[in-house]
C-alpha cells in the first residue's frame, strides 16, 4: 500500500452507494460518530435512496453519479452487490474519492489487482470489510496471542454450517451464484480473521460438492420459486500459513446442523477459543494442557478442562467501523487496517480454494500482505478526534 500524508481537518464527509438491508446498520452507526459525517445516500433506485436518506437524517440522497459529484464527499462507502463491487469503486476512485467497500473486494483477481493500482496511482485508499475483525471481540483475541498466552500458534479449526440463506432471505440466489457461495459469502469474516491473527497464507487445497443443482426460495413474495446452483455448497479448506501455522476450515450452506462462528486456535501453550468472526463481540477463553506449570497430567483423561477467561477490551459498535478507522487515517497519513491489500489477499486466498476443489490440487497463494495491527485498547468511536 503507498504511503499516505496527513489530508484535511474535521469530520470526513461520507457518501453511501447502496441502500439496500445493510445500509441500516451502517448508516446508524456512521451518523453516531462524530468523525465522520455521511452527505448522501445513493442507490441505483433513487426513491429506495430517498427513504434510507430521510429513515437516518442524511441531507441528501440521489443516484451513484450523485454520490460521486458531491463536493463535499472524501469517502464512498460501496454497499452494492458482490458483482458490482470493483466497477463501483473503480468509479469512486475515478472521482477521486478514497473508497470502503462490502466485501468481498471483488469476484475475480484481475479486476480487484487494476482497482488496487488505479487506487495507487491516484494516491487514494481503499478499504475492505468485514470490519468484525477490528471489534473488541477478535481484538482481545489477537492481543491475547499476540503477547504469547498460547504460546507459538500451530493450527486453527473454523467451522460455519446451516441450512442456507434461503431461510431468511427472500432473494437468495445471488448468493448461490458464481462469486458467492459460503466460500465467498461467509469466507471473508473467517479467512480475515485467520490472515491478521496468523499472518498471510501460502498454499491451499480445498473440497468443494453440492447438495443439489437447484435449491428452492423458502420466504417472501417468491417462495417456492427455484434457482441454480452455480458454486459449490460445501467446501472444506485446508491451509498453511508462511509462518508455519496450519488451518483447516468448513463452510457449508447444507448442514441441518447449525454451527456459526466456531472458531479455536490451539498452541504450544494452550488452545484460545474465539468469538464469531461475523460479530464484534463474544467469548474468548483459554485452555491450557494438563502437565502445565504443575498441573498433573495425569488428571488428563477424568477432569473436565479448565478455561481461562480473557477480559474483552474495547467499544462495541457494528459495521462502520473500519470506515472510521479509514476516516481517522485519512486525517492522521497513518495506516488503516482493513486495508485493500489484505481484501485481495483474502480474494486470492478463496480463488485458490475454488481452483484447488476444482483440479484436486494444492494451490499456491500468490499474494502476501504485511502484518496488521492491533486495535488500540482506547479506540474509542464516540470520541471527537479530528
Amino acid at each position: 500500500m503507498a504511503a499516505f500524508a496527513p489530508v484535511g481537518s474535521g469530520p470526513v464527509g461520507i457518501g453511501v452507494i447502496g441502500a439496500g438491508n445493510i445500509s441500516d446498520t451502517y448508516l446508524e452507526n456512521l451518523n453516531s460518530f462524530p468523525d465522520v459525517e455521511v452527505l448522501i445516500v445513493g442507490d441505483v433506485l433513487a426513491e429506495r435512496a430517498a427513504a434510507q436518506a430521510q429513515k437516518h437524517g442524511v441531507p441528501a440522497s440521489g443516484t451513484a453519479e450523485d454520490v460521486l459529484a458531491h463536493p463535499g464527499v472524501e469517502l464512498v462507502i460501496n454497499l452494492t452487490i458482490p458483482a458490482a463491487h470493483v466497477e463501483v469503486s473503480s468509479l469512486a476512485i475515478a472521482a477521486g474519492k478514497h473508497v470502503w467497500s462490502e466485501k468481498p473486494i471483488g469476484i475475480d483477481r484481475e479486476s480487484a489487482r487494476a482497482l488496487l493500482a488505479q487506487a495507487d496511482a491516484a494516491g487514494l485508499r481503499v478499504g475492505i470489510a468485514p470490519d468484525t475483525v477490528l471489534g473488541p471481540g477478535i481484538q482481545s483475541a489477537k492481543r491475547a496471542i499476540e503477547r504469547g498466552d498460547i504460546g507459538r500458534p500451530l493450527f486453527a479449526q473454523t467451522s460455519m454450517q446451516y441450512q442456507g440463506p434461503e431461510v431468511f432471505h427472500p432473494n437468495p440466489g445471488f448468493l448461490y451464484a458464481n462469486g458467492a457461495g459460503p466460500l465467498f459469502d461467509m469466507g471473508p469474516y473467517y479467512l480475515t480473521t485467520l490472515i491478521s491473527i496468523l499472518g498471510p497464507v501460502a498454499t491451499v487445497a480445498a473440497m468443494g460438492l453440492k447438495q443439489v443443482e437447484e435449491r428452492t426460495i423458502l420466504v417472501g413474495p417468491d417462495a417456492g420459486q427455484t434457482f441454480p446452483v452455480e458454486v459449490p455448497s460445501t467446501i472444506n479448506v485446508l491451509a498453511t500459513f508462511e509462518g508455519g501455522a496450519q488451518s483447516q476450515s468448513l463452510l457449508s450452506f447444507d448442514s441441518a446442523l447449525r454451527r456459526q462462528g466456531f472458531f479455536e486456535i490451539s498452541g504450544t501453550e494452550g488452545t484460545i477459543v474465539l468469538p464469531d468472526p461475523n460479530m464484534f463481540t463474544g467469548r474468548t477463553a483459554i485452555t491450557r494442557p494438563f502437565g502445565h506449570r504443575g498441573s498433573d497430567p495425569a488428571l488428563a483423561a477424568v477432569a473436565e478442562q479448565e478455561f481461562t477467561e480473557v477480559p474483552e477490551e474495547g467499544v462495541v459498535v457494528g459495521r462502520g467501523l473500519g470506515a472510521l478507522d479509514m476516516a481517522r487515517a485519512i486525517r492522521t497519513g497513518r495506516p488503516h487496517r482493513a486495508t485493500g491489500e489484505l481484501g485481495y489477499h483474502v480474494l486470492d486466498t478463496m480463488a485458490a480454494a475454488q481452483d484447488s476443489a476444482a483440479r484436486g490440487e494444492f494451490v499456491t497463494v500468490e499474494s502476501t500482505v504485511e502484518p496488521i495491527a492491533a486495535v488500540p485498547v482506547d479506540f474509542d468511536p464516540f470520541a471527537r478526534t479530528l
